[in-house]
């Protein structure tokens, strides 16, 4: 057996890309254990369920089918009529380099967003049509990169999100020595950003400062929204 030297092993542990580990799957299928809600003007209006679009009226959701189980579809609804209706949800657990994969439903007309690390927002919009897209559409990062293209369905139906991402790296005595970066953003199979550096957070997240670890948030004040097979693999 050919011993290789050490210095050959940890240049190779240093240049190999982000081992993966165990998935996580911070949503149970059953009820809001594991997640918090950040405080905000409006009241909790999470809940699980089923979601679909509310046949009475387009721009909201109605929740089904309390407690079937997550085998069966069931989601975080956020039941919010309006802007400012509802707060905002995080994970309890939280997460430095990971991929992120889930799935939302966007009624027309509303908003919300994926804050990885609590700090930074994709985010969540009913831009379907739209020919020119813009910094506040579907897949962009809030205020500062539009995506590449619109891959947004029609409002109402899931839509598939797949974020890989690098967290922001700080050295021993707390100072930041690499900035955050989106390694990959896809929606509906679709390439939104690479290798999208991040000089600092975007706006309206859990602190709004950069650590090296942080939840996953969904923005719930800014109108009704479900997410449902999340998964979180630590990289």
């Amino acid at each position: 057996m050919k011993v290789r030297p050490l210095s050959l092993l940890l240049a190779l542990a240093f240049s190999s890309p982000l081992v993966a580990a165990d998935p996580v799957k911070p949503f149970n299928g059953k009820d809001l254990s594991g997640w918090e809600t950040k405080p905000g003007k409006g009241t909790n209006k999470w809940t699980t369920a089923l979601a679909s679009v509310d046949p009475a009226n387009e721009k909201l959701l109605q929740a089904r089918g309390f407690g079937i189980g997550f085998a069966d579809g069931l989601a975080l609804v956020n039941l919010a009529a309006k802007h400012g209706d509802s707060v905002d949800l995080y994970t309890t657990q939280k997460f430095g380099n990971c991929r992120i994969e889930l799935e939302v439903m966007v009624p027309k007309g509303s908003n919300s967003g994926i804050y990885v690390m609590g700090e930074y927002e994709v985010q969540v919009f009913d831009s379907f049509g739209k020919a020119k897209m813009e910094p506040s559409d579907m897949g962009a990062i809030y205020g500062a990169a539009v995506p590449s293209v619109n891959a947004s369905k029609a409002p109402g139906q899931w839509q598939r999100f797949v974020i890989e991402w690098q967290a922001p790296r700080f050295d021993a005595a707390g100072k930041k020595i690499a900035n955050a970066k989106f390694l990959k953003v896809e929606l509906n199979g679709q390439l939104l950003h690479k290798d999208l550096e991040m000089p600092g957070p975007t706006p309206s997240g859990v602190t709004g400062k950069e650590a090296p670890e942080g939840p996953i948030m969904f923005q719930g004040d800014h109108g009704p929204v479900a997410y449902r097979n999340i998964v979180i693999t630590p990289m």
